[in-house]
């Protein structure tokens, strides 16, 4: 794979949702520090906003200095997910709620020689997926309704995260849980005691005046945290 997240490790993907289109170079040389460039594709129909296409995706590839993380908020995840890996992103993660065969699809990418995760909304329950988990690298847990930045994060979504943890423990299985929403120094914390491993943070990181300095700090406090 091309990009091996361990569960031991806790990494860091700015989100480029934040970030001055208009300046995408500079941008991606901001987070450099970072272990992802999280991209958000949103096809206004899976969630009402439109961003970046298989495309613009490897163009963000080949100009990153970073792995890219894409998080396909779009429908019809079957047929249009595995033009994302041929982009040439490192992981690809697509949502529970837009795929017909969550396991063939995970397998289809991962002959692509991409890591594959799967993500919930904040209403979808996670004990539907918890049979299947190990067909895939990473579980996001959504902590803001998919589809706009900037929103609060989910109190409500740490049970969920913990509930999934202790699943994947119990199955002895190495699969990382991904959080994205609302992510910042007040609830990276809360999120890593609670077996989050990978953290999305995108107004956090790119309203910054040192996005290196806010990388390092969200990924100290999230060590500091995790549960021994």
């Amino acid at each position: 794979m091309n990009t091996p997240y361990s569960t031991d490790g806790h990494y860091i993907h700015p989100s480029i949702l934040d970030a001055d289109f208009m300046s995408i170079g500079t941008e991606l040389d901001r987070i450099s520090t970072a272990d992802s460039v999280h991209v958000d594709v949103m096809d206004n129909h899976f969630v009402p906003n439109l961003t970046f296409g298989p495309s613009m995706v490897e163009q963000i590839v080949e100009r990153s200095p970073i792995p890219v993380d894409a998080h396909l908020m779009i429908d019809e995840a079957d047929t249009r997910a595995p033009a994302f890996a041929e982009a040439g992103a490192s992981s690809v993660t697509f949502h529970l709620e837009a795929a017909r065969a969550p396991v063939k699809l995970a397998r289809d990418l991962r002959r692509k020689n991409t890591q594959v995760g799967v993500a919930l909304r904040p209403a979808t329950a996670v004990e539907p997926i918890l049979d299947i988990i190990g067909e895939f690298d990473m579980l996001l847990i959504m902590t803001v309704e998919p589809g706009f930045g900037g929103q609060s994060f989910l109190e409500t979504m740490l049970p969920k995260i913990r509930r999934a943890r202790a699943a994947i423990g119990e199955a002895n299985l190495e699969v990382s849980i991904q959080v994205d929403g609302g992510v910042s120094r007040e609830t990276i914390e809360r999120c890593a005691e609670a077996g989050a491993n990978i953290f999305v943070a995108g107004s956090a990181i790119y309203r910054a005046q040192d996005a290196a300095e806010e990388i390092s700090a969200l990924r100290a406090l999230a060590q500091e945290h995790a549960p021994h």
